[in-house]
């Protein structure tokens, strides 16, 4: 298994390691329940060094991350960052990516780990045609998240950059421990909070991660694995690759519009998008929640007036809200809120209603 620069520290640490992606990461360390609640409550510090690192140089970089995308990167300036698709010409998703913007000439773009190989395969390939070199440097970097309410003030203990100056969606060079590194603030959990990019050796990469987990414990911040990692995601609704979107549902059907630009130029999928906004689509991704007694999870059937739809993409009982909620696709006439289907249960059929989503939504206007 591929380590990250970071695995030392999760086993002074005692996490429980899996095998994820061909990495060997910590599933949890003092539970998934806990570590949850603290990401809401104060904070958690997470090992996302297997994510993808890819960057686009060259004088037509923008162009190629436009042609591949779906969402409009000329509208970045140096320093921000944009949520996107990587598309098929069916308007499906290679994936879902964050562009970050760090000069007219150079593009910073995170993937999804297990989509890697297979997203920079695509990028090299359709982007021939533009003077661009499309890098993978993705062996060179570790990656820290540090996301909940107590996020600013433990980074802060670590970097003299001006963290309360990073708004919403944007990123800046700083040190990080006296380490050159990039620090950005979006989030996969829904919180405030930063992600730190390094590209020092193992020993004092684990050194920022156990200094991190150290100085935390005062303000209740906690080192967290993939486990609390996924629920947190859901709790706010955010897709993940594989269960919720796919190269065999549009973005369109993803209830991804706001990252759909179709007034912008040429891109792959862009025709075949067009033609479906015209038409309108005939499913859609929705959240839900359980009525009946039960768990929805991932892969479960979906019934919708009796007969077999799709099947549950992302499902589970929130640690924090605790309810039993979840995503599937559902015919465009039942994804209103309120619309009741039935997810199949070990062999029972448990009632489920549509809800309005994010489950759970944080303002990130309020820091």
């Amino acid at each position: 298994m591929k380590k990250t620069k970071f695995n030392e520290a999760h086993y002074v640490l005692k996490g429980k390691m899996i095998e994820f992606c061909g990495w060997d990461l910590p599933v949890q360390y003092s539970g998934v329940s806990a570590e949850h609640v603290a990401v809401r409550t104060s904070g958690g510090i997470f090992d996302v060094s297997h994510m993808g690192e890819i960057f686009f140089r060259g004088p037509q970089a923008l162009d190629a991350v436009q042609y591949l995308t779906s969402n409009d990167a000329a509208k970045l300036i140096p320093g921000k960052v944009q949520y996107s698709g990587l598309m098929t010409e069916k308007g499906c998703f290679v994936d879902d990516l964050l562009v970050h913007k760090i000069s007219d000439t150079e593009y910073f773009i995170v993937v999804n780990a297990a989509n890697l190989e297979k997203d920079y395969a695509w990028m090299k390939s359709k982007t021939t045609q533009f003077d661009v070199e499309v890098i993978n440097e993705s062996a060179d970097y570790a990656q820290v998240a540090i996301q909940g309410p107590k996020a600013g003030k433990l980074l802060a203990e670590l970097t003299n950059t001006d963290l309360a100056a990073m708004s919403y969606y944007t990123f800046t060079k700083g040190e990080v421990m006296g380490m050159d590194a990039i620090i950005a603030r979006t989030g996969y959990t829904g919180e405030y909070g930063f992600e730190v990019y390094i590209k020092d050796d193992a020993q004092k990469a684990s050194k920022l991660f156990l200094e991190l987990c150290q100085k935390g414990e005062k303000y209740g911040v906690v080192p967290v694995g993939l486990g609390a990692r996924d629920s947190l995601r859901l709790e706010c609704c955010m897709a993940l690759y594989g269960n919720d979107i796919d190269d065999s549902h549009t973005i369109l059907e993803a209830n991804l519009a706001w990252i759909l630009k179709l007034q912008k130029g040429d891109f792959i999928g862009k025709d075949v998008l067009l033609k479906q906004k015209e038409a309108g689509i005939q499913r859609k991704l929705v959240g839900f929640e359980m009525i009946g007694r039960g768990i929805a999870r991932h892969g479960y059937p979906v019934y919708v007036d009796g007969q077999q739809f799709e099947t549950i993409g992302s499902g589970t009982m929130t640690p924090f809200l605790k309810k039993a909620v979840g995503m599937t696709y559902l015919p465009i006439g039942k994804t209103e809120p309120g619309s009741e289907f039935q997810v199949k249960i070990r062999e029972e059929l448990v009632t489920a209603k549509v809800v309005a989503t994010p489950f759970y939504k944080f303002d990130q206007k309020s820091i």
